[in-house]
């Protein structure tokens, strides 16, 4: 079995540190595990620390060019996305759209949101379960945002679903299989119960085997992803970046 592509890494167009190398040393690790693509995928706009700054883009475009060029690997440019509004709004422009070829979305803790009632039923009411312990309205709540950001927007890959926001993996999952969205199994955290990994196996999901890599010796590092195909026995017809390039909404793998 091969792994043709990592589509989760982080640069440092991640900030402040949070992302350890740059494009090319990505590209280059890439090249040498034998990845045919990469995508990275810096943290979205509104992330209130770690964020991509749009002005940053066209310097990144022109990083992605250069590692193309002395590394064959192809590059792909996209943003891990955050949501940012309980009416499923993420923090991302129509205009962003030209200068996309993936798009990645998950939760992130701290986020600018729409308007201090997101701010606090998105952000601080999941930041602090822990503390105010489980609740069933939360998850609901969290579920429906999901599902209308996978009904607005052209998703291709929820990253570490579940990590700090609770949602009905089930009800995401189906309607991510209906969208053409890949369900990340992410090479760092997986935050799913074993009856949710087999019910979404049965129900013909597609998955995705990410390293969510912040320093590039991670990159292609998907062991945690691969443990869990081989532990409930998904199809390799399910997992789509196994033996294959996957397809995404902007641009085709293959």
């Amino acid at each position: 079995m091969l792994l043709y592509g990592d589509y989760h890494t982080h640069t440092q167009y991640s900030r402040f540190n949070h992302g350890k190398g740059t494009v090319l040393e990505n590209a280059s690790v890439a090249a040498d595990k034998g990845l045919r693509q990469i995508a990275i995928t810096d943290h979205g706009f509104n992330h209130e620390v770690f964020g991509i700054k749009r002005k940053q883009i066209p310097q990144l475009q022109e990083d992605i060019l250069n590692a193309r060029e002395v590394t064959g690997v192809d590059i792909l440019l996209g943003v891990e996305s955050n949501i940012i509004s309980l009416d499923g709004t993420i923090d991302i422009k129509e205009e962003d759209y030209e200068f996309l070829d993936i798009l990645l979305m998950g939760y992130h803790k701290l986020v600018h949101t729409n308007s201090m009632k997101d701010k606090a039923l998105l952000c601080w009411s999941n930041n602090f379960s822990k503390i105010f312990g489980a609740s069933q309205e939360r998850k609901n709540r969290n579920t429906t945002a999901f599902l209308k950001t996978l009904d607005k927007y052209p998703i291709d890959i929820i990253t570490h679903l579940n990590y700090g926001f609770d949602t009905d993996t089930l009800a995401v999952a189906k309607m991510a299989k209906q969208k053409g969205v890949y369900v990340e199994l992410n090479g760092k955290r997986i935050c799913f119960t074993d009856e949710e990994i087999d019910i979404m196996a049965a129900e013909g999901v597609k998955f995705i085997l990410d390293s969510d890599a912040h320093a590039p010796s991670r990159v292609g590092e998907v062991n945690l992803g691969m443990n869990i195909v081989y532990k409930h026995g998904i199809p390799l017809s399910q997992v789509v970046n196994i033996d294959k390039l996957p397809k995404f909404h902007k641009k085709k793998g293959g």
